[in-house]
């Protein structure tokens, strides 16, 4: 098994790459933590920043299943795509929950 197949083995799975499986609430708590590790503000003021985790479906986003629609100022908009580009690294595919 080469390493592509190795690859699109786990992102099927659901896992990240680190094996374990992240739903769209824990990413969502993922955010939530790195944004008020990293910038001012509650957690509160930064869930309802990000908003909900979209999940599609694998067979028409085989390559990131997740998105989120950020809703705030500029600066709070960028710090969340920001992070989601870096999370997209590392959790490209997501279960529901």
């Amino acid at each position: 098994m080469g390493p592509m197949t190795a690859r699109l083995r786990w992102r099927q799975a659901g896992t990240c790459r680190y094996g374990a499986r992240m739903t769209a609430s824990d990413l969502q708590s993922l955010f939530v933590t790195n944004l008020v590790r990293h910038n001012s503000g509650d957690r509160r003021r930064w869930r309802l920043i990000v908003g909900d985790v979209r999940v599609y479906s694998l067979a028409t986003h085989a390559h990131c299943n997740w998105a989120v629609t950020p809703s705030g100022s500029a600066s709070e908009v960028d710090a969340v795509e920001r992070l989601a580009d870096r999370l997209r690294e590392d959790h490209p595919i997501i279960t529901a929950g």
